[in-house]
């Protein structure tokens, strides 16, 4: 199937072929046709598989560019993820020449900045739930013609502690507004509180995806203190030009920070505890290439789409295997090559055959010798 057959505008196509997008992901295929027949939907697929331009096309489908007032709300979780859907929205107008004008709103900088950029009157507003509504309830932020509103990351922000900010969003919105939610995984509340919100929502998912047969999948087994020198020397071994290791606690991604800094390699720690200003910093450099390692929990790499990765270390390996395939898809995109290592203790060496089982793939044992990777052949 092809763009064409959806009725994606051919200026939107034209738009595509400039990033190299010439067929829709199977994601796009589900959901465009409904999304652009102005029907609620909850996009379930799994991280890189296109959910954004999923709803933008459909979306800018829609939207009238002469109509000078907020047509579009998009919330998402993390500034980190607001700035990549404001930058693929920028993106699309520019290279389809459509005058839609978008506008980031997000906490941690200037609102009267923003307030002065809502003047201009984009056509799609970006940001956070918090900013957002304090916008909307200062009469800044103009409600009257949003068409639709994005719930990216839903099963985040459908949450105990985002979902008041989100219910004020929609019901700020036109009372015959659209709905879109799109999501990796959908929990139990999710689906609670969408029976609430949006009771004639249609749930699309891409089937389940397969592990990218581009990535080779490999492991060590070594003790626990082992693993950041470990890490060090890999990374110098695979001569790697960009990577994302995962761990699962902030104080784990300080200290290993600091050892690879301190060996001088070009690395940043993004968690949660990180100010506004130092997670902008490191995702400035690592898209840039100024940083080649980026050190990240699930939760703070979570929705974050970070071109180029060549190789993911698994310096805590994830318990689920489904947490593994989320992880190392973040590699060997649009058609490139990527490893994924992971560093295990013996414990934990029994997740590798649970990956195995579950994924239909192959783990292939490592070890680092004299600076060089060769297979393990027993002690």
């Amino acid at each position: 199937m092809q763009f064409t057959d959806l009725s994606v505008p051919p200026e939107l196509i034209a738009a595509l072929a400039k990033q190299q997008i010439s067929a829709p992901s199977p994601i796009q295929i589900a959901a465009i046709p409904p999304l652009a027949a102005g029907k609620d939907a909850y996009l379930r697929a799994e991280t890189g598989t296109g959910k954004t331009l999923a709803y933008l096309l459909p979306l800018f489908s829609r939207m009238d560019p002469a109509l000078a007032a907020t047509q579009v709300v998009i919330v998402a979780p993390t500034h980190e993820l607001a700035i990549q859907i404001h930058r693929q929205s920028c993106e699309l107008a520019q290279n389809a020449g459509r005058a839609i004008r978008s506008v980031l709103l997000i906490g941690g900088t200037a609102t009267d900045r923003q307030i002065d950029k809502l003047k201009a009157k984009p056509h799609v507003v970006v940001g956070s739930p918090g900013r957002i509504v304090e916008l909307i309830e200062r009469g800044k932020l103009k409600t009257a013609h949003i068409r639709a509103v994005v719930i990216d990351e839903a099963d985040r922000l459908l949450n105990d502690e985002s979902l008041h900010w989100i219910q004020k969003i929609i019901s700020a919105a036109a009372p015959a507004r659209q709905l879109i939610f799109a999501s990796a995984t959908i929990e139990q509340q999710t689906r609670r509180v969408l029976e609430s919100l949006a009771p004639d929502v249609l749930m699309l998912r891409a089937g389940a995806v397969a592990v990218n047969e581009n990535i080779e999948h490999l492991y060590l087994v070594c003790e626990n203190r082992d693993k950041p020198d470990l890490l060090r020397k890999l990374l110098h071994a695979l001569h790697v030009p960009r990577s994302i290791v995962f761990v699962h606690r902030n104080d784990v991604a300080e200290e290993v920070a600091a050892k690879l800094t301190h060996h001088k390699l070009a690395v940043a720690d993004l968690n949660s505890e990180l100010s506004k200003m130092e997670r902008k910093r490191a995702m400035d450099g690592i898209r840039s290439g100024a940083i080649r390692i980026m050190i990240a929990s699930d939760l703070a790499a979570r929705g974050l789409n970070v071109p180029g990765v060549t190789h993911i270390f698994n310096l805590d390996v994830p318990t689920m295997s489904k947490a593994y395939l989320h992880r190392v898809g973040r590699t060997a995109r649009a058609g490139a090559k990527g490893t994924a290592v992971s560093l295990v203790t013996e414990t934990e060496a029994r997740l590798i055959r649970r990956y195995e089982q579950d994924l239909g793939i192959s783990l292939q044992r490592i070890r680092v010798l004299n600076g060089e990777i060769t297979a393990f052949r027993g002690s």
